[in-house]
């Protein structure tokens, strides 16, 4: 099992997204034990775009002082692993290579994500993915955009090229941005600007939120 697992192209990616996983969290221990307060900022902004999106975990960094050169290259480090374990786990899961209960609910939500916007993407083949991945519209992204790249049958090494390639060069355009902004926002409160971030990706969250509700369909009450 193990052997057919690790012998295919996404078995060895999700052994690399596993290995620097696993190097992130010894690196922020370290640290942590090192130089505590600073550390946390980079947790900090880890968890944000982990958990909420990358311009919130950007506009984080920013408010707290970080320039381009520790900004940018964690957060593409962030989402790459991001890539590098979510992706595998959904291709090795669709070809039953292995079994993930606990995550099912989960992938099957990026499926539907991704299934939606396949069509589109299909059309126009690596430059559509390339421009799904880039575009800052919401339920795009890295991790649907490689979906989307190994369900149109990208082979996974050129998916996992133009996914990342698209998602370095929208993570400095983001840099840019930010960083502008921030600098005007920070004449009224250093996290103005981040929490104008939050506002805006809860609103859009509880939109779409109540969209999926709408589409949802109904169940015929029993008689």
């Amino acid at each position: 099992m193990h052997e057919t697992l690790f012998s295919s192209t996404e078995g060895r990616l999700l052994g690399i997204g596993l290995t620097l996983s696993a190097l992130v969290l010894l690196a922020l221990g370290v640290g942590w034990l090192l130089f505590p307060d600073r550390v946390l900022i980079y947790a900090a902004m880890t968890g944000l775009n982990l958990t909420i999106g990358r311009a919130a975990g950007m506009s984080f960094g920013y408010a707290n002082g970080l320039g381009h050169a520790r900004v940018i290259p964690l957060n593409m480090l962030v989402e790459s692993i991001q890539v590098l374990v979510v992706y595998p786990l959904f291709a090795l899961s669709w070809r039953q290579l292995i079994t993930l209960r606990r995550l099912q609910p989960y992938l099957s939500r990026l499926h539907g994500a991704a299934e939606s916007r396949s069509d589109v993407v299909q059309k126009f083949g690596i430059i559509g993915l390339f421009v799904f991945v880039f575009a800052p519209f919401w339920m795009t992204g890295p991790v649907i955009g490689a979906i989307i790249g190994f369900m149109i049958g990208l082979r996974p090494l050129t998916n996992l090229a133009v996914v990342l390639s698209a998602t370095y060069v929208a993570i400095g355009v983001w840099g840019l941005l930010l960083n502008e902004l921030n600098a005007w926002a920070a004449t009224f409160n250093r996290f103005a600007l981040f929490g104008l971030v939050l506002a805006i990706m809860l609103i859009a969250a509880v939109i779409n939120s109540l969209s999926q509700r709408r589409v949802r369909p109904t169940k015929n009450p029993r008689h």
